[in-house]
């Protein structure tokens, strides 16, 4: 019995070669609409499903292939009599080639003007339907789903028997991958639409990115995936101009640098190591900024991971090409400075927006599940401001409680950061007790602790990290208050002549 394909692809890519190389194999060919207009122009003979089905599309081509005519020539089993008898008796002709990819669903709501009933038009019914009766069928059933298969198959014709049912388990398997992650952003979109806060299952699909050398540790297995329709501002977005491929560690710690930078609207230069900012300045230019979160630690900044909100210029770039960094991203580099920074070899330079755009739900896998939460996507404009101490803080305090502010959120708890009007100037990330955090802050700054500025991430069990501060030469606290000892610290900081301010605003981060 002659073969049969019934070939249905929005993404015409390598089609028409590929169905050639069919009907060169004495394969009948069955297409409708788009598809079927493609192959004609191209001189591929081609039978029309409506002749095989014997019925009209019907509603505007919603209906065109779900019927038994086309079901049963895909699920038929050539290895049960009464299946091929019973196909036989309703003159049903099995299907043994199903090339079908589905209409362009995250095309369409990626589109800034796409409106609900674009999306609902844009749902695949008849597609997946088929691949999945296909994919269920694989023994007997070769389903292509990606263009990039479409070689595979053609040189499959000319194996084994074994080689062709191997690659029809392996073009099954991306099938299931394929309408499951096709199904996940339907119902997440769809879900969003009726503000569905937590379902009661969660539906979610990334895109294999990238392989990855290995993960934290070289004995760690790893890949890098991206998010159907996330954020223009990601490094998943980043545009990769020069140096070796980024490792897992160097996507976490860009990650990060990128989320601290989007805090600013100020030119700004954010230096991350091992995922905590090391060193952040602001200034007039960008330049200038840079040259701050150098100085803010030039000993942490080696090695480490810088983002930039500017374009960077030459001036910047000659800085930042004297100094060891594994990745250096911003919105543009200069063409001065990319023929400067991509004379080291290694060094990888990254475009990405930086923008804050829309928020995302934050998942953390835990072994056996998953925690889901917003992003911490509150800032100083969200606090609820009250200063609670006799002194107010001065114009200059306010600017640096503000910057530290903003980089104290980005900070490991439990975190401390020391900060004047330009830069920060001490970090304590990570410790058991706030007071740790707040010794190496202090020990950091060195003389630049007299006269900074205090950020803490969380409220102060007791007074004494108020008391520290004010001896290293604090004059200005932020914190969220609400311990039961938040009088302790009030009365502390106004013996010492401090000010300090509560935001009733926390920032944990773990």
């Amino acid at each position: 019995m002659k073969k049969r394909a019934l070939v249905s692809v929005s993404n015409k890519e390598g089609l028409i070669p590929f169905v050639n190389g069919l009907v060169e194999q004495d394969i009948e060919i069955l297409s409708t609409g788009g598809t079927k207009r493609s192959l004609e122009e191209a001189g591929i003979p081609v039978k029309n499903v409506s002749d095989v089905t014997a019925f009209p599309e019907i509603l505007d081509g919603r209906v065109k292939t779900l019927h038994p005519a086309i079901h049963g020539g895909l699920l038929a089993r050539r290895d049960k009599n009464d299946h091929m008898n019973q196909i036989a008796e309703l003159d049903i002709t099995p299907i043994d080639f199903v090339v079908v990819n589905l209409y362009p669903f995250a095309e369409t709501i990626a589109k800034p003007d796409a409106t609900f009933e674009d999306a609902i038009e844009n749902i695949d019914i008849g597609g997946p339907s088929m691949l999945r009766s296909a994919a269920k069928n694989h023994a007997d059933v070769t389903v292509v789903v990606d263009p990039n298969d479409y070689e595979a198959v053609l040189a499959s014709l000319e194996q084994s028997d074994d080689h062709q049912q191997s690659l029809r388990q392996k073009l099954a398997a991306k099938v299931f991958r394929h309408t499951a992650a096709y199904d996940a952003l339907i119902a997440s979109y769809l879900t969003e639409a009726v503000d569905e806060r937590h379902p009661e299952t969660l539906t979610v699909t990334y895109t294999h990115k990238q392989a990855l050398r290995y993960g934290e540790n070289p004995h760690q297995k790893a890949a890098f995936y991206e998010k159907s329709n996330g954020s223009a501002s990601s490094i998943a977005k980043a545009k990769q101009l020069h140096g070796k491929e980024l490792s897992y560690n160097n996507i976490n710690d860009a990650n990060a640098a990128l989320e601290v930078i989007k805090e600013f609207t100020e030119p700004a230069a954010v230096a991350i190591k091992h995922m905590n900012p090391c060193g952040v300045g602001t200034g007039e230019s960008i330049a200038t900024a840079f040259n701050r979160a150098y100085e803010a630690d030039s000993k942490s900044i080696f090695g480490g991971i810088v983002a930039l909100n500017r374009e960077v210029d030459q001036e910047t770039a000659q800085t930042m090409s004297e100094i060891f960094l594994e990745v250096i991203l911003a919105p543009h580099f200069s063409p001065e400075a990319k023929e400067m920074l991509m004379k080291k070899k290694n060094i990888r330079l990254l475009e990405v927006a930086v923008d804050k755009g829309k928020t995302e739900d934050k998942l953390t896998s835990i072994h056996g599940g998953l925690l889901l939460q917003e992003e911490d996507s509150l800032g100083l404009d969200d606090a609820e401001l009250s200063v609670v101490t006799k002194r107010e803080p001065t114009e200059e305090e306010w600017t640096a409680l503000s910057l530290g502010w903003k980089v104290v959120k980005h900070v490991k708890s439990n975190a401390i950061v020391l900060a004047n009007g330009e830069m920060t100037v001490g970090v304590g990330a990570g410790q058991m007790n706030r007071v740790g955090s707040a010794a190496i802050a202090i020990e950091q700054a060195g003389e630049r602790a007299k006269g900074a500025v205090l950020a803490s991430d969380a409220f102060f069990p007791y007074g004494d990290t108020v008391e520290t501060a004010a001896k290293a030469g604090v004059t200005a606290i932020i914190q969220p208050g609400g311990s039961v000892r938040d009088d302790e610290s009030i009365q502390k900081a106004d013996e010492y002549g401090i000010a300090m301010v509560f935001t009733g605003l926390r920032h944990f981060k773990h």
